[in-house]
């Protein structure tokens, strides 16, 4: 339990902050990229994980666990997300044959 009290003292708050940063720039160049529905939500969850990522390095930095709270509601969140995300790829899937988004562009509801 000691050594996870001075794990800041080996590893700067920075260095967690450079990794978020690289993590979220990765996951918006992902979404941007647009080639496939399920690259999108990874790149998505790329996103939210570096953003977890922050909130439990500043949330054990500052001694609170408030930001850990949050990480535990953003993961929930983000599994109901990639259930009902699934489901609905797994049903486009069904009828059209391919989860492309050029494809899915041209759906007529």
């Amino acid at each position: 339990m000691n050594s996870l009290l001075n794990i800041f003292s080996v590893v700067p708050i920075q260095y967690y902050v450079f990794v978020s940063v690289a993590l979220f720039c990765i996951g918006v160049l992902g979404v941007l990229m647009r080639r496939n529905a399920i690259i999108i939500f990874m790149s998505i969850e790329l996103m939210l994980n570096s953003v977890n990522l922050l909130l439990v390095a500043f949330s054990s930095f500052h001694n609170d666990a408030s930001g850990q709270v949050f990480v535990f509601f953003i993961m929930a969140v983000a599994a109901a997300e990639v259930a009902v995300g699934l489901a609905i790829l797994v049903t486009i899937y069904r009828n059209i044959h391919s989860i492309s988004i050029d494809e899915l562009k041209n759906l007529k509801w």
